[in-house]
């Protein structure tokens, strides 16, 4: 018996977007059910949705909850025994569904897949899933390589990146999903790292490819956006008893000059700020299980991720909401420019 398949995409605002991703999951060669998450949208998304895309079955938020819940809503809304989670601002290839579910059919330890994803020229990597560092900062795996490279295993591979992965919903509920204390950045990286420390594998497909088009989200490092990745990366540092373990001296010299930097190019205090606010929340939580040494990239050293630290804060940006596209970091601060969408 075939398995059961869910398309969960969580999307705010940019109906465009949104219409243009259904479209491509439309051309798909495996048969699918596809949940569109609603996020408080204000453009008449669910209204458009229902008329012009009635095969989609369509959530509403009915706030603007974050990226979080949405997904979570979604997920639980549907039962397939596979579920992708998708940006609005993907464009996937007509067998993109066969190919990102291939490893899960393969190897029951599977867990999660991870996509290739490519930049709107079609050659050049924007993701490969995630990896992350021994202080457990994550990164956008092969960014920036020639689209040949993406089989390429170094750095390794901690799981899917949030624009494009699917996951066994076995493994998913085992896990619990997606932490909601963390309302955006990080969390998929966070569920990853939770998957791995539970037994289950990663891999990557890739040939599940797509093109990611780029950032609908709060905006440039808008004040917002630092102040919410500042959370996420204090919340999960305190939860995985980063400072208590041999990368603490690291972790605490990174976050220094991250916050430092941040400080002086912005102009506030919005990092330092989402920091706090982030440890305080973790305050009495159970400390997460240690995930396993292939799970964790020790070969990325300090001077890289400084160098990342910029495009690790752009990246966080789409995992607002649905669209979750990623531009670049850039300087200065713009702290009221915000693109819509997620």
């Amino acid at each position: 018996m075939a398995a059961t398949i869910d398309v969960v995409v969580p999307v705010h605002d940019n109906y465009e977007l949104t219409a243009d991703c259904l479209a491509h999951l439309a051309r798909q060669t495996l048969a699918h059910r596809v949940i569109v998450v609603d996020d408080g949208s204000s453009d008449g998304t669910p209204a458009r949705l229902r008329e012009q895309w009635p095969q989609a079955s369509v959530v509403e938020m009915g706030t603007h909850a974050g990226y979080t819940r949405a997904v979570n809503r979604g997920v639980a809304a549907c039962s397939g025994e596979h579920v992708v989670l998708l940006n609005n601002d993907v464009q996937v290839r007509a067998d993109f569904l066969a190919r990102i579910l291939a490893p899960l059919q393969a190897n029951a330890r599977v867990g999660a897949v991870a996509s290739v994803m490519l930049r709107p020229d079609g050659q050049t990597i924007d993701s490969v899933g995630v990896a992350a560092d021994v202080t457990l900062a994550g990164y956008a795996r092969l960014q920036g390589r020639p689209a040949a490279e993406a089989a390429s295993e170094r750095p390794l591979l901690a799981g899917p990146e949030g624009t494009a992965g699917a996951y066994r919903r076995s493994a998913w509920e085992q896990a619990g999903g997606l932490d909601e204390t963390i309302r955006a950045y990080m969390e998929v990286l966070d569920l990853a790292l939770r998957l791995r420390a539970g037994g289950w594998l990663c891999a990557v497909a890739p040939d599940a490819r797509g093109v990611h088009l780029g950032s609908r989200s709060y905006g440039r490092r808008s004040r917002e956006q630092r102040r919410l990745a500042g959370f996420s990366r204090a919340y999960l540092m305190r939860r995985y008893g980063v400072l208590r373990g041999r990368a603490a001296a690291r972790a605490l010299l990174t976050e220094a000059i991250v916050v430092a930097a941040d400080a002086l190019l912005c102009r506030d205090v919005q990092a330092a700020a989402g920091r706090l606010e982030g440890w305080r929340a973790a305050r009495g939580g159970t400390r997460r299980d240690t995930p396993p040494a292939d799970a964790i990239d020790r070969s990325i050293s300090l001077r890289d991720s400084l160098r990342a630290a910029p495009r690790r804060g752009a990246r966080a940006r789409r995992l607002i909401s649905s669209g979750h596209g990623v531009p670049r970091a850039s300087l200065p601060c713009p702290t009221r420019r915000v693109r819509g969408g997620v």
